[in-house]
């Protein structure tokens, strides 16, 4: 396995960077079409219409433009803004990612207790769209993957961790991230050898989980 030169300056930045904002935009824009994708199926769904013909009602038009006017305040930075806009959004299928829009500011904001309340809440309701509670699931757990034992951390997400599940990969680095920050290095080995001999890993979670097992090389010598 031929392993990329890295400093671990570098690693703890690109580490960092990934906890402190939440992988969410690297999460958003590697699913933002899917997600968009969900938001007709959603609204189709609460709004009786098959297809996409939701985008005929007025109401689910008016509620995607104030939506995604909440989502461009909160990419510039409006996040106060982005907030005001988003609680406004009163139509079921985009209420549901306002929702997850609104945790996410949260947490770009550093309000990571109220984040991780935020996507728990979003995570329990059974109400929600199955694949936006695992979408919260998940990124509350990047949130407490600095402060939370690794344990702790497979009790939330453990069942995200098998063949074929959509989120393992996500699950997996999580539990890396949380064993090497505690000094179980044996334990962020596997999961980060995991992610980089799955073919299906994507390329920069790869490319991070191969920085992490060369910095965990020398400390299992140890």
């Amino acid at each position: 396995m031929e392993l990329v030169a890295v400093s671990e300056e570098s690693l703890f930045r690109e580490v960092d960077e990934e906890l402190r904002q939440e992988q969410y935009k690297k999460l958003w824009d590697k699913f933002g079409t899917y997600f968009v994708a969900l938001c007709v199926v959603i609204v189709a769904a609460v709004a009786g219409f098959k297809g996409y013909e939701y985008y005929k009602v007025k109401q689910s038009q008016a509620a995607a433009v104030v939506y995604f006017d909440g989502v461009k305040r909160a990419t510039d930075g409006k996040f106060d803004d982005a907030l005001t806009a988003l609680a406004a959004v009163n139509h079921p299928g985009f209420k549901q990612l306002g929702l997850l829009q609104q945790a996410s500011i949260l947490a770009e904001q550093g309000k990571t207790t109220e984040a991780v309340a935020a996507y728990d809440a979003l995570a329990a309701d059974a109400s929600v769209d199955p694949v936006l509670r695992d979408v919260a699931r998940i990124r509350a757990g990047y949130l407490l993957a600095d402060s939370l034992k690794p344990d702790e951390l497979i009790s939330r997400l453990g069942s995200f961790d098998r063949d074929g599940q959509v989120w393992r990969h996500a699950a997996r680095e999580i539990f890396g991230l949380a064993a090497f920050r505690t000094g179980d290095y044996s334990m962020a080995d596997r999961y980060m050898n995991a992610n980089f001999a799955d073919p299906e890993t994507p390329q920069d979670m790869r490319q991070r989980a191969q920085v992490m097992i060369q910095l965990l090389t020398p400390l299992l010598q140890k």
